[in-house]
């Protein structure tokens, strides 16, 4: 694989500058689909690295894509910037909120978009000094977390005409992403009934709660009857204002998930059952709201090669001391047994596993012996389904550090998180200028995806009137 000097170097000078960035959309801690000044930070940074930004795409004030170059190959990279609910920490090893009850970035987006950007910046450069033509678009992609902003994105077709999109995404490992991950349905549910004095005259009331509870006792007993991998989760929105009024409202959120597309509609339209015979039973009405839908993921081992080639080449994570102590006060914040038992449930051998449980930050990196077993969703599912795509991890906190904690937040906010970061740039601009040199690499992604598509084509499951749900926070 033929060494990205140029971008390599780029990202070792501009590792401050890619830094304060990341701080920044770390401070801005915003929810998705309002990540307003996180997205124009990155927006206008692309633009004067001389990228063409257009911005507002998708019908998302939040969402833009930007493009450097012409012709083929043209090369995606995705960046995410979206905050999560609760999570708001200072940069400490002991639990310390930032803003009392305020979002944080639990799962690193903020490295996540930066570390994407330093790639293109820098394979930008590694381009010009060679002369090497080709296009490269960075898709500024909001709300991962909760409402899909890739899947609304791949409705208009932004994602056509790429030869290949790559990712990365912070974690505890330094490895490449195999397997698939979960489809998914998201939707909220809202009964109708009638208010009374729930102690006066309750005959005369119809409980909204009552329905929402209901439903969920039904969607919990469905549970023995779906497929084994799918999942089924919930939250109760809005219960009602005070115990001596019968709820005249109530709302409920769902994920229905399952390994392929076609069980979670089969799944999705057995808890739609749930809310009706709720709404019988109850003599309320309801309604349903559908928020979104995404793909599962496809596999694609040609790309997930050149990642691995590539960050053979660039490198994992420098930790300093600094950042190893750091790592070593966070660990004591872990209840008995986390690390140990986050590290067996990999598919690793032995001497692996030996190996991660004498460190403490992860600067090795990792193989496994198979697949990861689907269990999360992301709507990196859908790029997967419109172009070959591929993703890894870097080490971005502590081995046995949980996603969406205050533990990730805090890392993901100081240089544990800037090391994993400044790697994932290097491994990405390394593995672009690969598909922009070797286009058999290219050729045997395309074949895959194919393969892997036939007789399946991408077809958004999101309707085209639904559109995205800036009413609702999180």
């Amino acid at each position: 694989m033929d060494r990205a000097e140029r971008a390599l170097a780029w990202i070792e000078e501009n590792g401050g500058r890619l830094t304060e960035l990341s701080d920044r959309i770390w401070e801005f801690a915003e929810l998705g689909l309002h990540e307003h000044r996180s997205a124009g930070l990155l927006a206008d940074a692309l633009e004067a690295a001389g990228f063409r930004v257009e911005r507002g795409v998708a019908g998302m004030p939040t969402a833009f894509v930007a493009i450097w170059g012409e012709g083929q190959p043209a090369i995606g990279f995705l960046g995410e910037y979206d905050a999560l609910p609760g999570v708001s920490q200072k940069v400490s090893p002991v639990r310390e909120e930032l803003v009392p009850g305020g979002p944080g970035h639990g799962c690193g987006h903020n490295l996540l978009g930066v570390g994407a950007l330093g790639a293109v910046i820098a394979l930008k450069e590694e381009m010009q000094a060679r002369g090497l033509c080709g296009t490269l678009r960075y898709f500024g992609c909001p709300a991962e977390e909760n409402f899909s902003g890739k899947a609304f994105m791949a409705r208009e077709g932004l994602f056509e005409g790429l030869d290949a999109c790559l990712t990365w995404h912070p974690g505890t490992l330094n490895l490449v992403r195999t397997g698939s991950s979960l489809a998914l349905n998201s939707m909220n549910v809202t009964f109708y009934g009638v208010a009374s004095h729930a102690s006066g005259a309750p005959h005369l009331g119809r409980s909204a709660l009552d329905a929402v509870e209901l439903m969920n006792v039904g969607v919990n007993y469905l549970r023995e009857h779906i497929p084994e991998k799918a999942r089924v989760h919930y939250v109760i929105r809005d219960g009602g204002l005070q115990p001596n009024v019968v709820p005249a409202r109530a709302s409920v959120w769902y994920y229905v998930r399952a390994p392929e597309r076609h069980q979670v509609e089969e799944v999705y339209e057995r808890v739609l059952k749930c809310a009706e015979g709720a709404a019988l039973m109850t003599g309320t009405t309801y309604e349903v709201e559908f928020l979104d839908g995404i793909y599962n993921l496809l596999p694609n081992r040609a790309l997930e090669k050149v990642l691995e080639e590539a960050m053979g080449v660039a490198g994992t994570p420098r930790f300093g001391e600094a950042e190893l102590d750091f790592a070593r006060r966070i660990a004591e914040s872990f209840p008995p047994g986390q690390k140990e038992s986050m590290i067996e449930e990999l598919p690793l051998n032995e001497e692996t596993k030996d190996l991660l449980r004498a460190q403490v930050l992860s600067d090795t990196i990792v193989t496994l012996r198979e697949d990861l077993p689907p269990r999360g969703s992301t709507d990196v599912g859908d790029v997967s389904w419109c172009c070959p795509t591929a993703q890894f991890t870097t080490a971005c906190a502590a081995l046995g550090t949980p996603g969406h904690s205050w533990q990730f937040t805090a890392q993901a906010g100081m240089g544990i998180g800037h090391a994993g970061m400044l790697a994932a740039a290097r491994v990405l601009a390394q593995a672009g200028l690969h598909l922009l040199l070797d286009q058999e690499a290219l050729e045997r992604a395309q074949a895959e995806f194919r393969k892997r598509t036939q007789g399946r084509p991408y077809r958004c499951p999101i309707p085209p009137e639904v559109q995205p749900a800036f009413h609702q926070l999180a």
